[in-house]
């Protein structure tokens, strides 16, 4: 067959087993982060008709559900935050009639438990809701805030567990549903969501949306605002504000070419089109995988393509993540580590070893960091969370840690067999989510069953269970930055740094390994030489800013302000407020500047702010 044939049936089949078998596996998975009880009823299909309302900032509208029954449960539980329920509907076979409903009190981190009354024949149930202003899933921005200064904007972040706070649902990635979407908003804007997408010039202010393909709740996405579209191809598009929209365009004009040598490792793209919305700087992530229209932040819009490591990612998340989901979030490694390890894969595949290699390197200098930061409880790859906010389990335990553990496997194995494995394995599970039990059975099985004293099972266990790394764990080196340090030794005696070709890697193992004892004149020097404060790499500028931050390095002062003024991503900002937090004079400017940036952050970029900036019993407002 075609390739596109050849999607067209594997997309079928994972329709199939996304709405039948992944729901009925997940009847023996516990999932703490959500109230919903999928293994008694569930929703296999959600319809939206909603109103995106820029004056009052809300969502409202109604969200109906299909009802898959389990049991002979005769009520619904559905996970809400923030979320104010004006009515309740049931539906037998097309006949509506009101029903009644209860909210519970609200837990601080999962929110309230909708409880539907459904009786023992409905088939559909449907809830009319409006979300709250301060919804944590959602972010604002006037017109002012937007480059374009003429339209606001809106977007959603629903992972981990803020699709609830703008629908409400069975919250849970445990779950699979389809969904549909009817979408009003003010005209001349354009909405876009995890769907199939309008490409044409038309801002007509209604939209109907289709995603066919089975997802988690925490894929469901949606945007609007003044958006510009160009294609690089007839499959990959840019969604962006005007201003950009070229730019990004260039960047990320290698996407296809991803594509293409992904597919080649692990079989065929199931989702159709792969499209890339930019977002505006106050996006809280480098990216987010929301399948057929990935989120993107403009801070990976380098001029020079050295960070789009950050698009393989969200690429390779239609494999791993979205295709093969974890089933709950203390499993998100099988998220994170497969998609980490991918990425790295499709950067070697595309750009070379020694690329691959640098920025492996750098991912394992970052773990290394964490492991100092993290109790030993946080350190375990299938994390213990309790009732804890599951953002809580976002570092590079999941991310890096688990991409060890694959690297460590492919080292055992041989890279041809493991290739195997990953291929069947994404295969097998596809339009399914999964926990770690379920995959460690399959390592069992598939892997350590077939090639017999390579990797024993406590071996597995121990990276899965136990905090820190292996003592036999990869330690990731790199050739190009044995050659820097050497250059750092030289410049640090007086001699010249030659950086004409050092990549944006090369600059961040640079100054990321500087001494923290540098002097204060080799600071001024290193400034003066490489103009380090005004470089407009967002990821450089993150690296020097930090350190002069460490090392009060005045003259970046006025950088280190507009910085946070105007970049809302959580990776680059928050690791600026907690080493600021550490001293009493710049915990006092740090609040300031906070003040003034806190209305661009998204409610994500605040909670992690605010926890670094005010401990308890203080409030941002009390400055």
């Amino acid at each position: 067959m075609s390739r596109s044939s050849a999607v067209t049936v594997a997309i079928g089949f994972g329709l199939l087993i996304g709405c039948s078998s992944s729901t009925a596996a997940a009847a023996s998975i516990s999932d703490v982060h959500s109230y919903a009880q999928i293994d008694h009823v569930a929703t296999s299909h959600l319809h939206l008709a909603v109103t995106i309302d820029f004056a009052t900032s809300q969502v409202h509208g109604s969200a109906r559900y299909d009802l898959v029954r389990h049991s002979a449960a005769t009520e619904i539980y559905l996970d809400t935050r923030e979320l104010t329920i004006s009515k309740a509907e049931i539906a037998i076979q097309g006949d509506w009639q009101e029903t009644s409903y209860s909210l519970a009190e609200a837990h601080p981190a999962l929110g309230q438990k909708l409880t539907v009354q459904i009786g023992d024949s409905a088939d559909q149930v449907r809830i009319h809701y409006a979300s709250a202003p301060t919804a944590s899933g959602l972010q604002w921005l006037t017109p002012e805030q937007t480059a374009g200064k003429q339209q606001p904007f809106m977007f959603s972040q629903s992972q981990a567990i803020h699709a609830r706070s703008w629908i409400p649902i069975q919250d849970t990635p445990a779950l699979r549903l389809t969904y549909s979407a009817e979408v009003t908003t003010r005209e001349g804007l354009l909405v876009v969501m995890s769907a199939d997408n309008p490409l044409g010039d038309e801002r007509p202010g209604r939209y109907q949306f289709n995603m066919p393909q089975a997802i988690p709740p925490y894929l469901i996405a949606i945007a609007a605002g003044d958006l510009a579209i160009k294609a690089i191809n007839p499959q990959v598009a840019i969604f962006a504000e005007h201003y950009i929209v070229d730019a990004a365009a260039w960047e990320f004009a290698d996407t296809p070419r991803m594509i293409e040598v992904t597919e080649q490792m692990y079989g065929p793209y199931l989702w159709d089109r792969y499209d890339l919305l930019v977002l505006p700087p106050s996006f809280p992530f480098g990216g987010m995988e929301n399948p057929r229209l990935s989120f993107i932040t403009p801070t990976v819009i380098s001029g020079d393509r050295s960070l789009i490591n950050l698009i393989a990612h969200e690429l390779a998340h239609s494999w791993s993540g979205n295709l093969v989901t974890n089933a709950t979030w203390r499993d998100l490694w099988i998220n994170e580590g497969f998609t980490s390890y991918v990425e790295n894969r499709i950067m070697e595949e595309l750009f070379g070893t020694e690329r691959a290699q640098m920025e492996l390197s750098l991912g394992y200098q970052d773990l290394l960091a964490d492991l100092e930061r993290l109790p030993v409880g946080d350190q375990v790859m299938h994390v213990e969370l309790g009732d804890r906010d599951p953002d809580d389990a976002f570092s590079q335990i999941p991310y890096v840690k688990g991409q060890l553990f694959l690297v460590y496997l492919e080292q055992q194995f041989g890279r041809e067999n493991f290739d195997k494995f990953l291929r069947q394995y994404f295969a097998d599970f596809a339009f399914n989510s999964i926990d770690t039990a379920r995959l460690k059975a399959y390592l069992q099985t598939e892997l350590i069953a077939k090639y017999p004293s390579q990797v024993t099972v406590s071996k597995v266990e121990e990276w899965l269970y136990q905090p820190g790394l292996p003592a036999d764990a990869p330690r990731p080196t790199s050739n190009a930055f044995v050659k820097v340090e050497q250059q750092t030794q030289r410049w640090l005696k007086g001699g010249q740094l030659q950086t004409a070709r050092w990549t944006t890697h090369e600059w961040l193992h640079f100054i990321n390994n500087l001494p923290l004892d540098i002097s204060a004149v080799n600071m001024a020097r290193l400034d003066r030489e490489f103009n380090l404060t005004a470089t407009q790499n967002s990821e450089i500028a993150h690296a020097w800013l930090k350190l002069a931050i460490i090392k009060k390095y005045e003259p970046a002062r006025d950088r280190l302000r507009s910085y946070l003024l105007t970049i809302g991503r959580n990776k680059l900002v928050s690791p600026l407020y907690r080493e600021l937090a550490r001293t009493p004079d710049n915990l006092a400017w740090a609040r300031h500047v906070y003040q003034q940036a806190r209305a661009g952050y998204h409610p994500l970029t605040q909670s992690v702010a605010e926890g670094l900036l005010y401990p308890s019993g203080t409030t941002p407002q009390g400055d």
